[in-house]
Formats: C-alpha cells, sequence, structure tokens
C-alpha cells in the first residue's frame, strides 16, 4: 500500500478523535437533559469516555500491529466490519441509545452528521494519493458527501423551527441508504470472495492504522446517528400525531 502523505495522515487522526470526542459531550449533554443529576453524568460520561479510549486504542493498536487482515485463516477484518455494524445498531437500540435520543435535540442530531463532509474530502484525497479504491471516493460511486450537506442544512432548519416529519425522516432514510451504499462498495472492493471491483487498490487500506479509523469511529458515529434520529422521530410521533417536528425539545427516554 502506497505511503499516504503526513498531511493525509493526521487530518485523519485529528477528524476520528473529533468524533469520538464529541460522542463524550453528547452522552454528557444528554445526561444532563434527562434529568440524571450531576453525580449520575459525572458517572456516565467518565465510562463513556473511558470506553471510548479503549475502542479507539484498541482498534489502533490491533491495527498498528498487523493483527487486522482480509488474507489468513480466518480473516480478521470481516469480523470486526460486522461487529462495527452490530454495535452501531445495537447501542442506538439500547437504553443508552434511548437516553441519547431523549436528551439531544433533533436540530444536533441531524446536524452533527455534517461531519461526513470531511471524511468524504479525507477520502477523496485518500483516493488521490492512491490508497483509497477510486469507487470509495465522490468520483466513483460514494455519495456520502450529500448525506453531510443536506444535514448540515436540515440540522440549521430544525434549529430555528419545526419541519415536517416526513422530511426528516426521508432526510434519515436517504443518509442511511447513501451510508449502506458506500459500506456495501468498500466491502466488494476487499480482497475476498465477495469482491466485484476488481480495479487496484484493493480496499485494504482500512486495516491499517489510523485508517482503521474509518469504519470503527466515522462510519460508527454516522450509523448510531442515523439509529438515533429513527428513535427520536418514533417518540416524536407517540407522543403528538401532528407532523411538524422541533428541533430543541428533550424527551423522556423510553
Amino acid at each position: 500500500m502506497p505511503d499516504a502523505s503526513a498531511g493525509l495522515r493526521w487530518a485523519f487522526v485529528a477528524l476520528a478523535l473529533l468524533v469520538a470526542l464529541g460522542f463524550i459531550l453528547v452522552v454528557r449533554r444528554a445526561w444532563l437533559a434527562t434529568g440524571v443529576g450531576a453525580a449520575g453524568t459525572r458517572r456516565a460520561t467518565t465510562i463513556a469516555a473511558g470506553l471510548t479510549t479503549a475502542w479507539l486504542g484498541g482498534t489502533g493498536l490491533l491495527a498498528a500491529s498487523g493483527l487486522l487482515r482480509f488474507d489468513g485463516r480466518p480473516p480478521t477484518m470481516p469480523f470486526l466490519l460486522v461487529a462495527i455494524l452490530a454495535l452501531g445498531v445495537g447501542l442506538g437500540a439500547s437504553p443508552v441509545g434511548a437516553r441519547l435520543a431523549a436528551g439531544l435535540p433533533l436540530a444536533l442530531l441531524v446536524g452533527s452528521q455534517a461531519f461526513r463532509i470531511a471524511v468524504e474530502l479525507l477520502i477523496h484525497q485518500a483516493g488521490a494519493e492512491g490508497i483509497a479504491p477510486p469507487q470509495m471516493t465522490w468520483e466513483g460511486r460514494n455519495l456520502d458527501v450529500v448525506t453531510g450537506v443536506t444535514a448540515l442544512l436540515l440540522g440549521a432548519w430544525l434549529a430555528r423551527r419545526p419541519a415536517p416529519r416526513w422530511l426528516v425522516h426521508a432526510w434519515n432514510v436517504l443518509g442511511f441508504a447513501l451510508l449502506a451504499n458506500v459500506v456495501t462498495v468498500g466491502w466488494l472492493s476487499t480482497p475476498t470472495p465477495m469482491r466485484r471491483f476488481w480495479n487496484e487498490p484493493a480496499n485494504v487500506w482500512i486495516a491499517h492504522a489510523p485508517w482503521v479509523w474509518l469504519p470503527t469511529v466515522m462510519v460508527l458515529a454516522a450509523l448510531l446517528g442515523h439509529v438515533l434520529v429513527f428513535r427520536k422521530l418514533r417518540a416524536a410521533a407517540r407522543r403528538r400525531p401532528g407532523p411538524p417536528v422541533r428541533g430543541h425539545q428533550p424527551t423522556a427516554p423510553r
């Protein structure tokens, strides 16, 4: 695999750390907003910080040590990718996800997905440097930058006034579909029996540090965000049947 520029490498690390820090901060905000109290909020924030640090450090060390591979017997990287998807959906559907959905404004849940603009800029640069396969960039089959741009616009709207529930739901379905698309393209570009894109380079960069944080941090954050928006909309529909939803009112966890 070609060496990446120092600028790309450090920008990627910085973005992964910012996304991880953002998760810790939203845990704190959600626990405060749902009336847990100062002590409970500190405990939840400390646990979130510890687990997030362990996840970052653990996945980074696995990648740096060469233990994450698409070949070998058994290949280890596919198991990690499945674990990421299970973790994103499982966390979003858990009591922790319920409190996050209840305590965070819809405007924040939607608007935070704007981080995917930066992700796509970095993937595009990785493609230009010959690290990422071209089909994973916006010049290929990856349109996930649309989610980031529309998240910025819709999040700003929700911060100012209610938006039709159908619009937020449609945006969330679109963003989830675009995320599923790039994950599928990435999987079909890996050197496994499932490979369908035979151009080089194969999608092996995500098994190396720090690029492993693309699936383990950025894809995970995007997936969790979509699950939380679905939960927020479902709770709003149960609470009041009218079409508009507001972007700033916390709800009780379910």
